[in-house]
């Protein structure tokens, strides 16, 4: 039960306009809030946040309690853990983009924790977002969470962050509740951020360096109207790109519903992971906030001062929308940009975090009309940032609204989702013909894209699946989208997934198309972790989680989406294999360098290493040669065959008479050894590996180290 201010009449002081939001101290705690435009505002406490009525208020004297456009006022002797919303009055005039209401609660943009998030109804919120249909009502707060404030004492006992390099990053992206809310987790704490720390060995043993958990500000689960036509089941918002409240870690997310207790136990995760060396990233969605359009629930921004932080058509009614879900936040305006760089801190400074992935990151470089920036103020304060100096930053560099700056996103300090590296890897392995040249550019880095622009390898995220589309495991076994279940008449998600089924449409135990899938998997997985840049797995991948067909499971918080851990075991050797990839891509730092190679550091060459690809060719055939250890003259080749025949690879003379060695192959055959194969010395003669169809091999030319060993014993055993 939140403890409620009782005969504090005298004990109320006007307070302090910054910080925003509450902020407690030795003295009590001081609540300051932002509205340009309001011309009351009062401040309402509650024993629970399921009450209707406030019980206690504080009106503010614009007088005493108002500086500039901040609205304050502090309660001495407060104690923490205090239940509170704002009332705020001003004029309702959607023509000139005012929707102030006074008759509805509205929560704090700075809150750091909520509390009742069980008892939205956004549907009733709807309704009452004309306050012409409520005079003489009273407020109504039954359809709302309320803000929290929490003592922070939380312990982080001198947590340090691992502070990886961009060189040495392997993401690992995924789902707070969907990681360990299946039984088959086992997990003492499903579906919450101490589940995900129950996970923390097994990460390890994959070797994964940073975990980038999709949203998990606050958001409301709930506030989807359609059922799934197939089983009847409401649907929800899973994924969780629908903001409420940015400073706020989702209450749902804790073990248990105790007050502040997810802002605990996100610190908890954290802490634990940096002990494992891993990294926290964290998707944050600033493009666009849950309010939705003119019929949407207020809930906070639009009742504080809806002119100031969205973007209007002209009309003022209506909103741009930019990111194809209602509204659009108005990055760029000076309020609205010091409240993302607050927020962005809050999450550095209070909750530890390494890292941020900006959701359609391109409206963040839009001005207020919605044109696109040359230089855009928010991105140059992010980079800029002294606080943020150190994490990373990742933009997805597009939006609804049709900009796409892969390759051009503002500034170095921005690494970008290279969703060329996706395509072109997907339309590679699918035997796409005349996909050589591009298949090489990614693999080194998208050096066609990046180097013009004075950038590096490590501004391209690598990825082949995310969140968003087919799984890696769904990529091999469906031509086209299934998603029905998600109530929108198959309309919904993209078209173009450069799919392949290898033959059957879904599931089969057909032998002959598993080993066919398997394959595309394992030569996906390999490009994508030997390729330079920052690798980015989508989580499940690995043990060949799949949707269904559903590229666009957003509203599928059921077993469509959550990770089934019984794959892990019946798909173990696809784990070993990825497993073996990061660790060889640890072994030989060359592949992860943060800049591009030279052409005296990597030679390309057709099935003759003395012939050079045939780039626009119809079959995908290719291979090369690496500078892994100059110093010892430690050489690796990988070998790429898209096509559906055996390519007999003539590969250089290895050097200081020893043998070219197979360090890992995506083929569960191979023609030669798979250990290793001599030197044919006899003139014209040369070496010769051959790959199976649809496969890809690496090959290691130990040079000088007559020792040499990739992996450790465990990594040795079984190698095929």
């Amino acid at each position: 039960m939140a403890i409620m201010p009782s005969s504090l009449e005298m004990r109320v002081r006007p307070g302090a306009p910054l910080p925003l939001g509450a902020h407690q101290s030795i003295e009590g705690i001081n609540f300051s809030i932002f509205s340009r435009h309001a011309t009351g505002m009062t401040l309402l406490f509650f024993a629970t946040p399921h009450l209707a009525e406030a019980s206690y208020t504080i009106e503010m004297d614009p007088v005493r309690n108002k500086t500039g456009d901040i609205w304050h006022v502090a309660l001495m002797g407060m104690p923490s853990c205090v239940l509170y919303a704002w009332q705020v009055s001003g004029p309702y005039a959607p023509e000139q983009g005012h929707r102030f209401n006074p008759h509805t609660i509205v929560l704090d943009p700075y809150a750091r924790a909520l509390a009742g998030t069980d008892c939205w109804d956004y549907h009733a919120c709807c309704k009452h977002t004309r306050p012409q249909s409520l005079k003489g009502a009273s407020t109504d707060s039954r359809f709302k969470a309320k803000g929290l404030v929490v003592a922070d004492t939380f312990d982080w006992q001198d947590d340090s962050p691992p502070r990886h390099s961009w060189s040495n990053t392997i993401i690992y992206e995924t789902h707070v509740r969907g990681l360990t809310i299946h039984p088959s987790s086992q997990a003492q704490h499903p579906g919450t951020f101490l589940g995900v720390v129950e996970t923390i060995p097994y990460l390890q043993e994959l070797g994964i360096t940073t975990l980038e958990l999709l949203p998990i500000q606050e958001f409301y689960e709930n506030e989807l109207v359609r059922v799934n036509p197939v089983s009847g089941e409401t649907l929800k918002n899973y994924w969780g790109y629908s903001t409420i409240a940015f400073f706020a870690p989702k209450e749902s997310y804790a073990t248990r519903g105790d007050y502040g207790v997810a802002v605990t136990e996100f610190k908890t995760m954290v802490k634990a992971l940096h002990r494992a060396g891993i990294e926290v990233i964290l998707d944050i969605v600033f493009n666009h906030t849950s309010e939705g359009n003119q019929l949407g629930p207020t809930l906070n921004f639009r009742g504080l001062d809806n002119r100031i932080y969205y973007m209007l058509e002209d009309d003022n009614v209506h909103y741009k929308n930019y990111s194809g879900t209602g509204n659009t936040l108005n990055c760029n305006h000076p309020v609205v940009r010091d409240y993302i760089l607050d927020c962005l801190r809050h999450w550095v400074i209070n909750m530890h975090v390494d890292g941020f992935r900006f959701d359609l990151a391109s409206i963040l470089g839009r001005d207020e009309q919605g044109n696109l920036l040359k230089n855009p103020p928010l991105l140059e304060r992010i980079a800029e940032d002294p606080v943020l100096r150190d994490v990373k930053l990742i933009a997805e560099a597009w939006d609804a609204g049709g900009a796409y700056q892969v390759g051009h996103f503002h500034g170095v300090r921005w690494s970008e989702w290279n969703g060329h590296f996706r395509d072109d890897v997907r339309r590679f392995w699918r035997g796409d013909p005349g996909m050589n040249g591009a298949l090489a550019s990614r693999f080194c880095g998208s050096s066609d894209i990046y180097q013009t622009h004075n950038k590096s390898p490590v501004h391209s995220i690598n990825f082949v699946t995310c969140h968003d589309g087919f799984t890696m495991a769904d990529l091999v076994s469906y031509e086209r989208k299934h998603n029905l279940a998600n109530g929108e008449n198959n309309t919904d998600g993209g078209n173009d997934n450069y799919s392949s089924n290898c033959g059957i449409e879904g599931a089969t135990d057909d032998p002959i198309i598993e080993r066919r899938r398997l394959k595309r998997i394992k030569n996906m997985m390999a490009t994508l972790l030997l390729a330079r840049g920052v690798p980015m797995m989508l989580g499940g991948d690995e043990m060949r989680r799949s949707q269904q067909g559903n590229n666009n499971a957003y509203c599928q918080d059921n077993p469509v989406s959550w990770y089934d851990w019984s794959f892990l075991k019946q798909n173990h050797v696809l784990f070993e294999f990825v497993r073996k990839l990061i660790t060889l891509r640890k072994r030989f730092p060359v592949l992860s360098e943060q800049h591009f190679y030279s052409a005296s550091t990597i030679q390309w060459f057709g099935q003759n290493h003395q012939e050079l690809p045939d780039w626009e060719g119809r079959e995908g055939v290719l291979g090369c040669v690496i500078d892994a250890d100059p110093s010892n003259q430690v050489r690796l080749s990988v070998l790429f065959n898209a096509s559906e025949r055996a390519i007999h690879f003539r590969l250089p003379p290895p050097l200081h008479g020893n043998a070219w060695r197979l360090l890992i192959s995506s083929s569960d055959t191979n023609s030669m050894d798979p250990k290793s194969f001599e030197q044919n010395t006899g003139e014209g003669h040369a070496n010769t590996y051959v790959l199976d169809e649809n496969s890809l091999s690496v090959l290691v030319d130990p040079g000088k180290l007559s020792d040499f060993e990739p992996f450790d014993n465990r990594d040795e055993e079984g190698l095929s």
